[in-house]
């Protein structure tokens, strides 16, 4: 009796740890730190990319830390593979607090994983002390998030730009329609929130309100999760279940990069849309949905289409009416109401830092390739850093994007424009050239030198993209 006492207590103590996802192809490393970490997580392991998004598939309930390197297979000397990881862990689950851990910390590097939404950057070796410190400070700013997640959603859409206020009179106004809406813009712009706004000021807003990534999921997954099934419609399908557009039948149904919707499924989806009707895997006979759909995407899907990835009937059924969320950069005066509003979120029980007029001069002017979720992380990092100190311009200077994501001349102010257009020698031509030499190099990086996904990233075809690596010459680059 008291053995069995003694399970259950331990049993207790394992639930009430938090869930951390450790991604690292070092078997001592992954012992190592599963064994100093296993007091105060529940640690689970993957040793690749595609190992950790099966793990977190199969997951009832997804972590919300994750561990990762960004050497993994199978190019475990170059990040590429980190860098992918990270955009699909928060692609899975946008609240996930990500910690590098990586031997791989040149500056680069680490601009840029912080960039794509990690929290944290540690370099290996590392010590350990620190390192759980750091997640525990996480740990804390997920607790802290917990209030904020319970706000009115139009609340949390801040900002008195012109660029946000049309933004913000387009979804009142979309909201009182029936027709889908696709949501356009960058990662990190805030297109989930756009989606819940117009949910809220919606007739549907008692209603449910269900989302779903359409990158996180295998297609055949991603089907059953949409349409539900029937019993024994394939193995493991121990009973019937219903899916999201049954679910959400009287609600909105929100499709997250539906750039990435598999194109086999693509005519089930448009049928949905069409007339409502919809089949269960492993039913003949069709089942009916009101469910309203909002997609959004940071994809040009009018270049998907042309390039045959995405159906062209499907694109004008979802694009009824459409809305495009401004980059942080075209929200003048926004980013310090944001830098504000997150420092007074997460400084939770520290005292706060202070920041000069010089710190707040040289953030004004930078691009934020990250938009407002790479904001909010620098606030973070700072808040962890320099809390009760004074945060200057070289404090900031360490937290930004500039290798991979150059700032615009605009951004670096007129006095500094004429003064290089007054040296000897200024051409316009040289400089804009190089301007597109650094962005095309970047998206070489991110793409590990795969044309087709360098040309989409930049938003241009592929055949103009290999004219310009010509012109340029730079296909060796993309050939490595």
């Amino acid at each position: 009796m008291t053995a069995q006492k003694s399970s259950l207590q331990a049993a207790d103590r394992a639930a009430e740890r938090p869930l951390l996802l450790l991604v690292d192809d070092d078997p001592l490393i992954v012992e190592s730190l599963r064994f100093v970490l296993e007091d105060r997580y529940q640690v689970l392991t993957a040793a690749t990319r595609g190992e950790a998004k099966a793990l977190l598939r199969r997951s009832t309930s997804p972590p919300s830390l994750a561990l990762v390197d960004l050497g993994l297979p199978p190019a475990p000397h170059a990040p590429e593979e980190g860098f992918a990881l990270v955009e699909d862990l928060l692609a899975f689950n946008p609240g996930m607090k990500i910690l590098v851990l990586s031997g791989q910390n040149e500056r680069a590097n680490i601009r840029h994983a912080l960039t794509l939404g990690a929290v944290d950057f540690v370099p290996k070796p590392c010590d350990i002390g620190l390192l759980k410190s750091r997640l525990e400070y996480q740990q804390m700013m997920l607790a802290a998030e917990e209030p904020e997640e319970a706000q009115p959603v139009p609340a949390r859409l801040l900002g008195d730009s012109p660029a946000m206020n049309t933004l913000r009179a387009l979804i009142r106004q979309f909201a009182k329609t029936p027709f889908p809406v696709l949501i356009e813009g960058e990662s990190g712009s805030g297109k989930e929130l756009v989606a819940q706004a117009i949910h809220a000021e919606s007739e549907r807003s008692r209603e449910k309100f269900l989302a779903i990534n359409c990158a996180a999921f295998t297609p055949e997954l991603l089907e059953a999760q949409l349409f539900g099934h029937a019993r024994g419609a394939f193995t493991g399908a121990e009973t019937a279940k219903p899916g999201f557009f049954e679910q959400a039948s009287q609600g909105t149904l929100f499709l997250d990069e539906i750039g990435e919707f598999p194109l086999s499924l693509q005519p089930k989806l448009l049928r949905v849309l069409e007339n409502g009707e919809y089949y269960r895997i492993g039913e003949t006979e069709p089942r009916r949905t009101e469910a309203r759909v909002l997609a959004a995407t940071n994809r040009d899907l009018r270049e998907e289409v042309r390039g045959g990835r995405f159906r062209a009937d499907l694109y004008h059924r979802l694009g009824v009416l459409t809305v495009r969320v401004p980059p942080l950069r075209e929200r003048e005066g926004d980013a310090m109401k944001l830098f504000e509003t997150f420092r007074a979120l997460y400084t939770g029980r520290m005292p706060p830092f202070t920041l000069t007029g010089e710190g707040a001069e040289r953030l004004q002017r930078y691009a934020f390739p990250g938009n407002v979720r790479e904001l909010r992380n620098i606030v973070i990092r700072l808040s962890a850093k320099y809390a009760g100190r004074s945060v200057g311009p070289a404090e900031i200077e360490a937290e930004l994007e500039t290798d991979y994501a150059p700032e615009t001349r605009e951004q670096g102010g007129g006095a500094e424009i004429e003064e290089e257009i007054r040296r000897a020698g200024f051409v316009l031509a040289d400089v804009l050239e190089e301007w597109e030499r650094r962005y095309i190099q970047a998206a070489l990086r991110l793409s590990a030198g795969n044309i087709s996904k360098a040309a989409r990233l930049l938003g241009i075809n592929r055949t103009h993209f290999y004219s310009r690596l010509q012109r340029l010459g730079l296909q060796s680059e993309a050939d490595r």
